[in-house]
């Protein structure tokens, strides 16, 4: 399972991608996030289930490993905007 820490910085920049489209309020912010934690987290889309997307869309052409290192890489980029 990814090792998430809860920072909500993925959740701050939605507009970093049009995949995220529907969930940004307007100024890249999902509008979910209160705090930083996901208001529907039971219920997010698929996009926001770290697991759940690599075994959908990734699997095939990357390893666990790899995936989890690509969002940790990312989750740290975005902290380093701050």
């Amino acid at each position: 399972m990814f090792d998430c820490d809860c920072c909500g910085e993925c959740c701050r920049h939605l507009n970093l991608s049009p995949l995220y489209a529907d969930l940004d309020r307007g100024d890249g912010v999902c509008r979910y996030l209160e705090g930083n934690l996901c208001s529907i987290y039971d219920e997010r889309p698929v996009l926001c289930r770290v697991d759940e997307c690599y075994t959908r869309y990734f699997q095939k052409y990357m390893s666990l490993e790899e995936y989890y290192r690509s969002n940790k890489e990312i989750c740290r980029r975005l902290k380093q905007e701050k």
